[in-house]
């Protein structure tokens, strides 16, 4: 008997019926030579302190850094979970092979991995690895199943990244709540979570800190047309007043017109951080409903497997393309110029070498039937990104008009969209977005200028635009989750974005996890949009001195060590060796001073 052990019921029946297994069991279906079981979430976790010695249980400053000689794996406190994992149990001893067809990631990996460790699974496992749920995937990926041992170094990472999460999280949370911890107040430090938590207290003491100052801007009218002069910032009324003196009853002059055609790319396809960042900017989603709704799409069948850090497709998904295109049937109006000629292999779209487990999130062309509001918005999301991808770019004119008063130069420019190309893809969105995004869009509104002659003068109208400076903005969950992305730094650029993903704070699967569990322990509060620290937040993070645990960069650098688990290119016990270097000079540094 072959073992199937899958993710959740749900995906457990789907391979069940697939596979011919339809007898129902409890626990499990079998049938055609298979049994098909599943788990639910994590049936098993790392041990306890109080596991490896009884004296850890209590929270002491004397016990710390605690460190096990060997960690191990104990199974879920829970009825539930421990009746399926007998159920489980009992079947692999009686398999001749387990595939594993957990999910087709690190997590996925793991959960599935502490599981066969704990049943003491003896025989050969196979490994099903697919990018989404539908019929002809799954049929594909049982013709092409891997060997196990192919997902070691995954299954190294995931089990490496707990232990750190472990190590940082027992001994940094006892630490600071023994230490500095009042009226019984539990003090919760992480590894991703500090450093998180960190860059939002960092930015609101800079808005807290911030004064408004006014400033006055010298501007003018000519030909309809409003120009700026190039410049500072004048500080003080009584100059600007100097200014508009000077400028008054003198001719205004055009010294250069120049008009640059340029290109807008396409839209990179969706990973899920940039999902979720649009679900935030667009529909005021949280990054943690995102996931769930994508989720949802995932396991309808409707979407590719949610949970990649890539906005690349593997070359052998491009002969699917036009059948995915032909099945979204809603969007018939944008797809049928797409395929009325051979789609390119676009290298901004297709690169292996940018590839890891999965490819970017896009349909699968299966029509989407009886999804709820929120669903069809994500869905819709990434159908019209899918779909843009493969439209020529947009064609712009980029002008500036450059002009003198005398000594001051003005300056005024604009653009004009030439030709459309992806963006038709969005035109019937307008009126189905939040405010944010349509002020957004008047402010990017193009500016036409009419044609301008060098040398040409005439008369103007100046005048003082009075204005004051704004403090920094509060992250939303959007913001924050690119500067997770980024380590730290805002970057707009995509193509820097994609070069610094492998130094980010958390993985995409885990950001909104993170930030739930901030909100959760009141560390930041959202008002509208905005995330705040609170009082607490900004005191446990002014408690911290080391920033070992505070530095977004050091926390990517951590990360980017993962990732080369992954890869095989470095050792497991390295990654392990410095983290409890690091716990034990974190603990002599707060104990003792």
């Amino acid at each position: 008997m072959k073992l199937c052990i899958a993710e959740k019921p749900s995906v457990a029946r789907d391979l069940a019926e697939i596979l011919g297994a339809t007898n129902r069991r409890e626990g499990y279906l079998e049938g055609n030579g298979y049994c098909v079981t599943w788990v639910f979430g994590h049936l098993c976790s790392l041990k306890d302190p109080e596991d490896y010695n009884s004296n850890w249980k209590y929270w002491r400053l004397e016990d710390l850094p605690i460190i096990p000689p060997q960690f191990g794996i104990k199974l879920k406190n829970d009825a539930g979970a421990k009746k399926q994992f007998k159920i489980i149990e009992q079947l692999v001893a009686q398999a001749e092979e387990v595939i594993n067809c957990g999910d087709a990631g690190q997590e996925g990996e793991l959960i599935q991995r502490w599981v066969l460790i704990k049943a003491k699974c003896k025989v050969p496992v196979k490994r099903l690895w697919i990018s989404s749920l539908t019929e002809e995937a799954i049929k594909e990926g049982f013709k092409k199943l891997k060997d196990a041992k192919d997902f070691d170094n995954l299954f190294a990472a995931g089990n490496s990244r707990a232990v750190g999460d472990w190590i940082l999280g027992i001994n940094g949370t006892r630490l600071y709540t023994k230490k500095y911890g009042k009226d019984k107040m539990t003090l919760s430090v992480g590894r991703v979570q500090t450093p998180t938590l960190a860059m939002i207290v960092l930015r609101q003491k800079e808005i807290n800190a911030f004064k408004t100052s006014e400033y006055w801007e010298l501007k003018t009218m000519y030909r309809k047309t409003e120009f700026l002069c190039q410049i500072e910032r004048l500080r003080s009324e009584e100059k600007a007043l100097k200014g508009l003196e000077y400028i008054e009853n003198k001719p205004f002059e055009i010294t250069s017109f120049e008009q640059k055609e340029g290109k807008e790319g396409q839209p990179r396809l969706f990973d899920l951080t940039s999902l979720q960042v649009d679900g935030n900017k667009i529909y005021s989603f949280s990054a943690e409903e995102t996931l769930n709704i994508i989720q949802s799409l995932y396991e309808k069948k409707l979407v590719s497997y949610p949970r990649v850090d890539t906005t690349y497709l593997s070359d052998d998904i491009h002969p699917k393309i036009p059948g995915i295109m032909n099945g979204l049937k809603d969007y018939e109006r944008f797809t049928s110029s797409i395929l009325a000629k051979a789609i390119p292999k676009s290298k901004t779209i297709f690169d292996n070498a940018k590839i890891t487990d999965h490819h970017a999130i896009i349909p699968t062309g299966i029509q989407a039937n009886s999804l709820n509001e929120n669903e069809k918005k994500i869905y819709d999301l990434i159908a019209r990104r899918f779909i843009a991808a493969f439209y020529p770019e947009c064609l712009v004119s980029n002008t500036t008009v450059l002009g003198k008063v005398d000594q001051l130069v003005f300056k005024a420019s604009g653009k004009q969209i030439i030709n459309k190309g992806w963006r038709v893809v969005y035109d019937d969105l307008k009126g189905e977005v939040d405010p944010e995004v349509k002020v957004e869009k008047k402010e990017t509104k193009d500016t036409i200028l009419p044609i301008f002659e060098k040398g040409e003068s005439g008369e103007h109208k100046p005048v003082i635009h009075k204005g004051k400076t704004s403090p920094p903005k509060h992250y939303t969950e959007a913001t924050l989750l690119r500067a997770m992305e980024s380590a730290g730094k805002l970057v707009e650029n995509e193509e820097m974005r994609e070069l610094m993903k492998e130094n980010g704070i958390g993985r995409p699967s885990t950001r909104a996890n993170i930030i739930e569990t901030l909100f959760k322990r009141k560390y930041i509060e959202k008002k509208k949009k905005n995330i705040l620290a609170t009082e607490t937040g900004m005191s446990l993070i002014d408690l911290i001195k080391s920033d070992l645990l505070k530095s977004p960069e050091l926390t990517g650098q951590w990360e980017h060590k993962l990732r080369l688990i992954e890869k095989g290119t470095y050792d497991p016990q390295t990654f392990k060796d410095e983290l409890f270097k690091m716990v034990r000079e974190l603990s002599d540094e707060v104990i003792f001073n």
